[in-house]
């Protein structure tokens, strides 16, 4: 396995690529085959049961600590797109793409973007 993917996540269940058979990355996230094995079993229930009720566990059925446990999880996977962001961020200043076009797609200011990508090298 290459070293860069030692630190890549299924952004779902949080396992690491290694304890997975194959990861798939998208726009900052990666998704597991364990993962998309269980978002089909899920859309096959819902397709026979023709419910659109939704099955994720939301706030108000977790323990407070349920939900402490999983903060740590969703604070990874922040991390991880928040890397990638970086990363595109990156490349287009590589581009000579400018932080007003940047900060402009973003949705921030150029001063706002050149604050949080800029790097120091």
């Amino acid at each position: 396995m290459p070293d860069w993917m030692e630190n890549i996540r299924c952004s779902f269940c949080h396992k690491a690529a290694a304890e997975v058979s194959k990861l798939i990355a998208g726009p900052g996230v990666h998704i597991c085959d364990q993962c998309i094995g269980l978002c089909n079993e899920i859309l096959e229930s819902e397709r026979l049961a023709s419910t659109t009720e939704p099955r994720l566990p939301a706030w108000e059925s977790m323990t407070d600590e349920q939900i402490l446990e999983h903060l740590p999880k969703i604070a990874a996977v922040q991390a991880q797109v928040d890397d990638n962001l970086r990363d595109w961020v990156g490349h287009l200043r590589g581009r000579d793409v400018s932080w007003e076009r940047i900060g402009s797609s973003l949705g921030m200011t150029r001063q706002s973007a050149w604050e949080r990508f800029r790097t120091d090298s």
